[in-house]
């Protein structure tokens, strides 16, 4: 073999097995993460709330849970950030979806506000469900939460609420430099749809994606719960 071909087989093999290298970096090992922790039991289905018409369930999915209450439009910019940085980029993850709960007799507002979002793709896993002020009420207390509803029975916050019902979040969401500087513990239980960085850098470029991990893993019987997160645990793309 001349040189010629000796240097271009290498180069074709350097560029066939660099991608392969570099993704087997960034994806999760089985062993470098905790699972997203559990921060509440027990959250609310929709067969249990009266006023609910849906067929839609929380159980056997997992779910991005919002309230948008009286005043959907009112929420067109959280609405947009999270159907950018979250819907889009998780709709094709097995049994996900975005349900944003609103109040009865707002069913234009709604259509408006979902004509608006389909600008800019599809909302196929993505719902609106009506609920009365009791039961909007009752489904928000069924959350852990530091923070109440607003009069218009709406936050900014969404919720992750997995298969079996539980509200996942961080138990401990402190940084490395306030754990460095002995701060007490505190608790990530939502995430605000407001801010585009918590969105894009927490809950979509982390703790969703662990989630997903999880599931997979225990769909292959490899999951173990004991296993450390890494810091720069980075995309399951299955």
């Amino acid at each position: 073999m001349d040189k010629k071909k000796l240097k271009k087989g290498i180069t074709l093999g350097a560029l066939f097995f660099l991608p392969v290298i570099f993704l087997l970096f960034l994806y999760p090992s089985t062993n470098n993460y905790n699972p997203l922790d559990v921060v509440k039991n027990n959250v609310l289905d929709f067969q249990n709330l009266s006023s609910s018409t849906t067929d839609l369930q929380l159980e056997n999915h997992i779910t991005v849970l919002g309230f948008l209450g009286k005043d959907p439009e009112s929420k067109v910019v959280e609405t947009s950030n999270l159907k950018e940085l979250i819907y889009d980029k998780f709709q094709g993850f097995k049994k996900f979806q975005v349900i944003m709960l609103v109040s009865k007799s707002t069913t234009d507002a709604t259509d408006r506000l979902k004509k608006e979002l389909t600008k800019y793709g599809e909302l196929k896993y993505w719902h609106f469900v009506e609920l009365d002020d009791s039961d909007t009420k009752k489904m928000f207390n069924s959350l852990r939460s530091s923070e109440v509803l607003d009069f218009n029975l709406a936050t900014n916050k969404v919720y992750i609420v997995d298969k079996e019902l539980n509200q996942r979040g961080r138990l401990d969401n402190r940084t490395k430099k306030e754990i460095e500087q002995g701060k007490q513990a505190y608790p990530l239980t939502a995430y605000n749809a407001s801010e585009v960085a918590q969105l894009k850098n927490v809950m979509g470029a982390d703790d969703l994606r662990v989630l997903f991990t999880e599931y997979r893993q225990k769909r292959k019987g490899e999951f173990n719960s004991t296993s450390r997160r890494a810091d720069d645990l980075k995309g399951d793309t299955n």
